[in-house]
């Protein structure tokens, strides 16, 4: 089956008792038992639930994986991925990534004695360079948040796999629709699902996707164990948000394009992030490996633009945390998604003051290209 009929007949389609289309939520905490030590194949809903098994399948179909697991954020899901380690282990670690997840690793993890070097992994040389015995997982996002920079995902994992080190990868910015990091090579995939794959900014969930069953089995051990996981009604909602999935991410995209290639010509900023740019250091990695360039966006207002005023002036594009809906929403990393990141290595990095990340959604460009010009002016 191709993946535009997979998203919508993946995972487990319909409802064989009733014949419904959709999975049914099954609103329900614990379920009768047959007697003692017999039951249905569902015994609380913590450890497993039929709503959630099905999205849990869907996800994984998606990822060309064996095994999904369903959260109640992406960072539950980052929580219990990290819980693989222990105390005296070092993560390698994207040196632009998601501000929640470098709070995790450092103000959570490192207490338990888990260590963390961040490491340009666009640059598959310093990731070698970087792996000793302490090192037990190399942690990307490809592209990463909120620069954009391309990890060659298929290098890195035959380097990592050279020194029997695990490779994650975040897709959350490209879905399953667009890259497949387990065929690439990587060991664990995670996903925010509140982002594209809901898609329209009402729902909260993380997925995690793998293939190896002994990795599987820890973290099934692991999600039941710490209890983070998706409740019924959230995913149905995700089971419908991925539904729509590949009508949204090309308009996405076709939208992310068309700005992308404006403001670098527009004369307002001095620096744009979007790998499906041909001036993007990552544009060819990014077409070696994915199917597309995504739809977030980064980009530097000159120095002689107010971004302050920038933001109180948007009529149309909305302020606000998050990404990924049907709506295009704009954040200012450094304060915003980034804050937990300390100034010096922000700066380092180029997660820079002037520095705006733009979720382009699927409204009309034209409209979208108009309201960040007269933003712009203002």
């Amino acid at each position: 089956m191709k993946l535009d009929s997979l998203l919508i007949h993946g995972g487990i389609d319909g409802d064989n008792t009733t014949g419904a289309v959709n999975v049914p939520v099954y609103q329900t905490s614990t379920y009768k038992q047959d007697a003692l030590g017999v039951n249905r194949g569902w015994e609380y809903s913590r450890t497993g639930n039929p709503t959630r098994a099905a999205v849990e399948k869907l996800i994984a179909d998606l990822e060309v994986g064996k095994y999904g697991m369903a959260f109640a954020s992406g960072l539950a899901a980052i929580n219990t991925v990290l819980s693989l380690f222990k105390s005296g282990d070092k993560l390698l670690v994207s040196d632009n990534i998601y501000g929640g997840t470098f709070r995790i690793l450092d103000n959570v993890f490192k207490n338990f004695g888990i260590s963390y070097e961040i490491v340009n992994s666009s640059d598959s040389a310093l990731i070698e360079a970087a792996i000793d015995d302490d090192v037990k997982a190399v942690y990307v996002e490809s592209p990463a948040n909120p620069l954009l920079t391309v990890t060659d995902i298929a290098e890195v994992a035959e380097i990592a796999h050279k020194h029997n080190k695990l490779l994650i990868v975040d897709n959350t910015f490209l879905t399953p629709y667009l890259q497949r990091p387990l065929s690439l090579g990587a060991d664990i995939v995670i996903h925010s699902g509140t982002k594209y794959l809901g898609g329209h900014s009402d729902t909260i969930s993380g997925f995690v996707v793998v293939n190896d069953k002994e990795i599987a089995d820890r973290l099934y051990y692991l999600q039941n164990a710490i209890g983070g996981v998706l409740a019924p009604w959230d995913s149905f909602l995700m089971i419908r948000g991925i539904k729509t999935l590949a009508v949204r991410m090309e308009r996405h995209q076709k939208n992310a394009q068309k700005i992308a290639e404006w403001l670098e010509n527009s004369g307002y900023v001095s620096k744009v992030y979007y790998p499906g740019l041909k001036s993007d250091p990552g544009y060819e990695v990014q077409k070696k490996q994915a199917d597309g360039p995504g739809a977030m966006i980064s980009f530097v207002l000159k120095e002689e633009y107010d971004y302050r005023k920038f933001f109180k002036s948007l009529k149309l594009i909305t302020l606000a945390e998050s990404l990924g809906g049907v709506e295009s929403l704009v954040c200012h990393p450094a304060s915003m998604t980034h804050a937990a990141i300390p100034a010096d290595i922000r700066k380092k990095v180029g997660i820079v003051d002037e520095l705006i990340r733009l979720s382009v959604g699927i409204e009309d460009a034209d409209d979208l290209i108009a309201d960040l010009e007269q933003a712009i002016k203002s």
